[in-house]
């Protein structure tokens, strides 16, 4: 079973992706962060495959650091860049990095997350 990390420095945004996982009846190893230097020391000691749902704009370490950091240890889970960012330059950047699998600007709906469950068939239990 595929561990998800739900990566945002906004409460709200972890709450409402959790429940979409809910909701698609994945709610197994579902782990969710505000702090993403914290995320990072975890994520960085799975061994499995998982999948991080990654903010752009957080304090302490943005987005594009937790990818870059990513990049450095060669660590190779799949990341869903979830960010309010509408930039073509954030887009562009995002596609440097190949574990990147998907860009999608919030907010996370229930349609939203079912296009990507289908494409990423991530409801695996």
């Amino acid at each position: 079973m595929t561990k998800i990390f739900l990566i945002d420095d906004q409460p709200i945004a972890n709450f409402i992706a959790k429940k979409l996982l809910e909701i698609e009846g994945y709610s197994h190893n579902v782990h969710d962060f505000t702090n993403p230097v914290e995320a990072f020391e975890i994520v960085q000691q799975e061994k499995e495959d998982a999948l991080i749902f990654l903010d752009l704009q957080m304090p302490e370490m943005n987005g594009w650091q937790f990818l870059d950091q990513m990049s450095l240890k060669e660590l190779e889970h799949k990341v869903i860049i979830l960010t309010s960012s509408t930039s073509e330059l954030d887009l562009q950047k995002a596609r440097n990095y190949p574990f990147v699998v998907e860009y999608v600007i919030k907010p996370l709906n229930k349609q939203k997350f079912s296009d990507l469950s289908i494409h990423f068939n991530l409801i695996q239990e």
